[in-house]
């Protein structure tokens, strides 16, 4: 109370004492001071005195506060020269403190509220010396949470009349209220009659704090399948205006089927018959619809697929022709279809003729052909015993022999897709009389008599020839090999020889015959005497010669010795009986004769020589 009339006794004086006044008071204070919820905020207020000589002896200083509501305002601290007191039970009893000078005053309010968002007052007066009040606005700020974006779950469709609920943003918990940007595309989006539509709904916080949710309505087309939408918060900080971002979000458009492909996945390059193909269709519609799918040529008749996928097991070239797919939601729209031309291609089995087998004369010509119908282009090639003998469908068989006979096969192919290929063949026999082989000349043999000869004969013709032999000159022979296929028969015979031998082979068929004549002379066995050479003979003949002599003078001698003793008598009167004794190994009779041809003449053979065993043959073809 003393306060108070303390206070209403200072307001009189000055009014009394403001009759009088010469001097002027000059203020001097921030419009606005900007700061962020919870900081200190300093609130100056300076003062300067003029028209006056000196300095007051007398200076009161109050701040107050504009109340909330009703615009009244409310003191919250007074000073003068001699007190200083900040005013009890107001909301900022505990939280200001003034620091004051000669210059000025400062007012500190810490742990700035939403609340203190309000004009504050600085009033000086001194007294004689003036009186004078200015204000600040305090503003406080306090940035939002990140915004959060929701995008509509479900599809949203282009045929909507109206522009469609596509996404919302909230921004929650900002001060002051802060503002949503929405963007397509990073392009921001401005509201537009049937196009654009922005519903905001702001939210004041039992706190004080500003929550802001806006919701974006759009009429989507076709082209927003891949669009990104996404919003922006803006608010107000001190001395700044500052922005966030929401992610981007997608929104799930449906739109009619306009456009629709079919194309065959299954098999890759060319199909032939037996394959399994798989035709897929695709249409640009969203969601994709199911599909029906048939034959050009029967419209009516729908065919079992599976989605978008048909499936034509083992394809014959009766499945060729046009393929269509049709979307089933466009119904009531343009007819919407994909086409594809399905070509089965095939290669039939192969027809040559002649069929089978075909019986040429020999010297004949003969002309074989082999066809496979195909619907692409095709390759012929002829083998025969694993060689290729022609190429091109006909093959020119011309002066047939009997090496022309055999099996000819032909491989028909397609270059275009090398697993479809085909193969026929035809057997060719050619007919004729025999041929025996090497019949030009007659053959002329030598053997030994006593040995053996091997003659073979081989003829060809057909039908196969049958082979007899005639031999004269020998009963001793016999067949040791016979053997015959379709072209050819081959025999041969073993005979002893043991004199001129004359063999005949005859090979005879329907067709006529032929012979090949064998002539085989004997030659006697005669034992061969090495050569006789002079030098060799000379030497003997010295030797022989040396041991006669040798003998004559042994014989001499022992005649000599006899007639000495009287046991042969000189003369032919003389001659004496001697009685013949049974000479032994060791006894030596000498007869003499009076031929001087027996002493000149000694026969003298050498016998050298190789003989050949009876049982060595020879062959002969």
């Amino acid at each position: 109370m003393a306060f108070l009339r303390g206070a209403v006794l200072a307001l009189v004086l000055l009014i009394c004492l403001n009759r009088s006044v010469r001097g002027k008071v000059e203020l001097t204070m921030n419009d606005n001071l900007e700061v962020y919820l919870g900081d200190s905020a300093e609130i100056p207020c300076h003062y300067s005195f003029t028209g006056l000589d000196k300095e007051p002896s007398f200076v009161m200083i109050q701040w107050f506060v504009r109340v909330a509501g009703n615009g009244s305002r409310m003191r919250i601290f007074y000073s003068d020269a001699s007190q200083q007191i900040v005013d009890n039970n107001t909301d900022y009893s505990g939280r200001i403190e003034v620091t004051s000078d000669q210059r000025g005053t400062t007012l500190l309010i810490r742990n700035v509220q939403l609340s203190d968002e309000k004009e504050f007052f600085c009033q000086v007066n001194g007294l004689a010396a003036g009186y004078a009040e200015r204000k600040t606005h305090l503003r406080v700020f306090a940035p939002p949470e990140a915004p959060v974006i929701e995008g509509i779950p479900t599809g949203i469709s282009v045929t909507n009349t109206m522009p469609s609920k596509v996404a919302s943003c909230e921004a929650r918990n900002g001060f002051p209220k802060p503002n949503i940007t929405w963007y397509r595309n990073d392009e921001p989006l401005i509201p537009a009659a049937g196009q654009v539509n922005m519903i905001i709904l702001v939210t004041r916080e039992s706190r004080g704090f500003y929550s802001v949710q806006s919701t974006l309505e759009y009429k989507l087309t076709k082209e927003d399948k891949d669009s990104r939408f996404s919003c922006e918060v803006s608010f107000s900080v001190p001395g700044a205006i500052r922005t966030m971002e929401s992610h981007s979000i997608n929104v799930t458009v449906h739109y009619p089927t306009t456009m629709v492909e079919l194309w065959k996945e299954l098999p890759q390059g060319l199909v032939k018959e037996g394959d399994t193909v798989e035709l897929r269709c695709q249409g640009d519609g969203n969601p994709p619809p199911p599909f029906i799918f048939s034959k050009e040529q029967e419209p009516d008749v729908e065919l079992e697929s599976s989605g978008d996928v048909l499936m034509l097991p083992s394809v014959s070239r009766k499945d060729s022709g046009v393929y269509q797919c049709r979307p089933l939601d466009s119904a009531g729209q343009a007819e919407v279809k994909g086409e594809v031309q399905l070509t089965v291609h095939y290669l039939d089995p192969a027809v040559v003729v002649p069929k089978d087998s075909e019986v040429m004369l020999k010297g004949e010509n003969l002309v074989a052909s082999c066809n496979a119908l195909s619907s692409l282009k095709t390759v012929t090639v002829w083998y025969k015993d694993g060689k290729q003998v022609g190429h091109g469908n006909m093959l020119h068989l011309d002066d047939a022999t009997y090496e022309t006979s055999g099996e000819y096969i032909c491989e028909v192919t397609v270059p275009s897709l090398p697993s479809l290929h085909t193969s026929g063949s035809v057997h060719i026999i050619v007919q004729g009389g025999p041929q025996v082989v090497g019949v030009e000349e007659e053959v002329q043999l030598e053997e030994v008599a006593g040995g053996a000869v091997n003659l073979s004969c081989e003829a060809r013709g057909h039908p196969p020839p049958s082979i007899s032999w005639n031999i004269v000159g020998s009963q001793n022979w016999q067949e040791v090999m016979s053997k015959a296929n379709d072209h050819m028969t081959h025999s041969m015979v073993s005979i002893k020889v043991n004199s001129d031998v004359t063999a005949v082979c005859n090979a005879s068929n329907d067709m006529g015959t032929e012979v090949k004549v064998f002539s085989i002379k004997a030659i006697p066995r005669v034992t061969r005497t090495a050569p006789f050479s002079p030098v060799e003979g000379s030497g003997v003949i010295i030797v022989v010669i040396i041991l006669c002599l040798l003998l004559l003078a042994f014989l001499g001698s022992v005649l000599y010795f006899l007639h000495k003793k009287g046991k042969i008598p000189c003369g032919r009167s003389g001659k004496q009986e001697i009685t013949k004794e049974k000479p032994t190994k060791d006894d030596i009779v000498v007869e003499m004769k009076n031929n001087p041809k027996n002493e000149d003449a000694v026969l003298l053979k050498a016998v050298n020589g190789e003989k050949k065993g009876p049982n060595d043959q020879v062959t002969v073809v």
